[in-house]
């Protein structure tokens, strides 16, 4: 390690271990390149270690305490099912760190230099990265962004860490929360929101839209909407947060919804209303990149900003938020700066949100579609009609595939039910490949499995499904 003003001269510079960028690190050192990976905290980001997996890990937990609640119907007769929350974080913060130490074996065993530190931009070509052993110096021929986001504050109402949270303490707390509000009702307020209903509190979320989760098929959140009553969750629509005064170590939330002023009280407040990239403090400015008013960077299909030498790559890019598309344009750059044919596609990427049940997208919608002059047919199979799904006693859901109705080409595949989190890959191949549905419809599917519902859609596009009535 060299440390203090000589400058190293690196092939590769990434800045950021998140999904995206402990991803490009590899592939590149894959492909010959000489990589320094540069992270501020942790390699694997916030998915890793404050994101995906940790939420996910109590996700399963409320869900699994929710089904022995119900097993009295199956024989299983479980009394009292309670949650030791100690013990439930001792478990989540061993899954995170085990996968943790595993990138950080694949980093090393890869030939990628990581260095924990904070980069910063001094002139073109040059960074400056501060780290508990002092200032280190590196002269780049190719540098990749990869620095993620962060959340959004209420205007006018920082995080306090305490009565008013973020994610990242909502999956820390100590103790389950007699009453939260949650504001915002996207993927991230629904999944915590739903795990802290299933562990006993008295969730309220609170959507400034009038629609909740509206770049679905609306199909999907009016299943989700019946799912969240059943759990306990109050849903208010077209609701403003205006106010949260603390009173006795408590918050009152006040808000207006239909030109009335209300007011509801929570031990905790988890504010999910959007993330913002991570572009602030690095100091581009000082290299002349440009960012949008939202804090984005503009990149081209091989994601290349302005600069010709600069890449970005995850959360600094316009579009959903999400780990394995981040991941997927780590690979992109990682291919294009080691000189293969390669460019960013976003056609098929899956979006899932984990909820109960869960949802799952891939490609356009029906709305979509039609905007795009396609002439649509559609064809939906509920969960219900699947063996399978009533032996696990999951049936609430629905399976809608969007087809062109000229070339019967795939164009998107929509799920809300059971495990939806993972037959969605069958519907990203069949878009991404641009499959016909006969192509769906002559995959001998396994019986009785879950995946029979996408057959089963398929087919309902040409009103020949099994095991529904064909309208």
């Amino acid at each position: 390690m060299v440390v203090g003003d000589f400058t190293q001269k690196i092939e590769t510079v990434i800045i950021g271990a998140g999904p995206g960028g402990y991803v490009a690190a590899i592939r590149a050192a894959q492909l010959g390149q000489e990589v320094v990976l540069i992270e501020k905290e942790f390699v694997g980001g916030v998915c890793l270690n404050w994101g995906c997996i940790p939420s996910k890990a109590m996700i399963e937990v409320s869900g699994l305490k929710k089904h022995l609640e119900k097993a009295a119907e199956m024989g299983i007769i479980v009394k009292d099912v309670s949650v030791d929350l100690n013990q439930l974080h001792k478990w989540k913060n061993g899954v995170v760190e085990k996968l943790r130490n595993g990138v950080g074996t694949l980093l090393a065993k890869n030939g990628v230099d990581v260095i924990q530190g904070t980069a910063s931009f001094t002139d073109p070509g040059k960074i400056l990265v501060a780290s508990e052993h002092g200032i280190q110096r590196f002269e780049y021929k190719n540098l990749i962004l990869a620095t993620g986001s962060s959340p959004i504050p209420l205007p006018g109402i920082p995080f306090d860490h305490e009565l008013i949270i973020d994610s990242t303490d909502a999956l820390g707390l100590e103790t389950v929360p007699e009453k939260m509000a949650v504001v915002g009702a996207g993927s991230v307020g629904i999944e915590l929101g739903l795990v802290y209903a299933k562990l006993g509190s008295e969730v309220t979320i609170i959507e400034f839209e009038d629609q909740f989760l509206p770049f679905l098929d609306p199909e999907l959140p009016r299943v989700l909407e019946k799912s969240l009553k059943k759990n306990g969750v109050k849903l208010l629509l077209g609701a403003k947060v205006e106010q949260v005064i603390r009173k006795n170590g408590k918050a009152e939330i006040r808000y207006s919804q239909a030109g009335k002023q209300t007011a509801i009280e929570a031990e905790k407040v988890l504010v999910s209303i959007g993330r913002r990239p991570n572009t602030d403090d690095i100091g581009l400015d000082k290299i002349g990149l440009k960012v949008d008013p939202k804090g984005f960077i503009e990149v081209n299909e091989k994601m290349q900003t302005e600069i010709e030498n600069i890449y970005a790559i995850g959360d600094l890019i316009r579009g959903p938020m999400l780990a394995h598309r981040a991941s997927h344009m780590g690979k992109i750059v990682a291919e294009v700066i080691s000189g293969k044919p390669a460019a960013f596609d976003n056609l098929a990427i899956p979006g899932v949100i984990f909820s109960d049940p869960e949802i799952a997208t891939v490609g356009m919608t029906e709305a979509q579609a039609q905007q795009q002059g396609y002439k649509v047919k559609a064809g939906v199979f509920p969960f219900r009609a699947l063996g399978r799904a009533m032996t696990i006693g999951e049936t609430d859901g629905l399976t809608k595939i969007i087809s062109d109705a000229e070339s019967k080409t795939v164009l998107g595949v929509h799920i809300i039910g059971p495990h939806a989190s993972d037959l969605i890959a069958e519907g990203a191949l069949a878009v991404e490949s641009a499959s016909h549905i006969d192509d769906l419809t002559l995959t001998i599917h396994a019986h009785p499995t879950l995946p029979e519902g996408i057959e089963e859609a398929a087919e309902a596009v040409e009103k020949k499904a099994i095991h529904i009535f064909n309208v």
